[in-house]
């Protein structure tokens, strides 16, 4: 990983394009495998004194086993030309493919946690908190449509321990 180099939480530019519109993979895994997921919900901010991302998975996605054992994960989030792969990772069940070797993606540990070396910015990130969605938590109705299946997502607060962003 050496074509990166390590920037704070506050230089990041526009969270909400990061997440929304590029997408991200959220890699974690359980000691021996390693599996990821696009997702497109998450936020950034400050929470107990600490730069923090907020990361939302759904308990029937495979990559939800590996985040509930392990205490890192990350966020890798890519350019345009990744588009494809992150399709494919957000369509495709780790349980029947090898997602990352399917898009030629390569991963490396660092600092504990599983990034994407292809990535144009990853976030190495600590598990503090985790609950789950629930049906009579909704102050709203319309958030609700989201959820027809009844497949309420786990959210987990995450401390962001380091930002790498590709320098080549």
């Amino acid at each position: 990983m050496s074509s990166f180099k390590e920037i704070t939480p506050y230089e990041v530019e526009n969270s909400m394009k990061l997440i929304g519109k590029d997408w991200m993979l959220i890699t974690a895994s359980d000691g021996e495998k390693v599996n990821t997921m696009t997702a497109s919900w998450g936020s950034m901010g400050v929470l107990w004194g600490k730069n923090v991302c907020t990361v939302y998975i759904r308990p029937s996605r495979y990559t939800y086993e590996f985040t509930e054992r392990s205490e890192k994960l990350s966020l890798s989030f890519f350019d345009e030309k990744y588009r494809d792969a992150l399709k494919y990772c957000g369509t495709k069940s780790g349980r029947d493919c090898d997602k990352l070797s399917d898009t030629s993606l390569t991963t490396a540990m660092i600092d504990g946690a599983p990034v994407i070396c292809e990535a144009k910015l990853v976030f190495i990130c600590r598990k503090l908190y985790a609950d789950d969605i629930a049906k009579d938590k909704f102050t709203a109705e319309d958030p609700l449509s989201n959820y027809s299946g009844g497949d309420f997502h786990r959210f987990y607060i995450c401390e962001i321990e380091k930002v790498l962003k590709r320098i080549d």
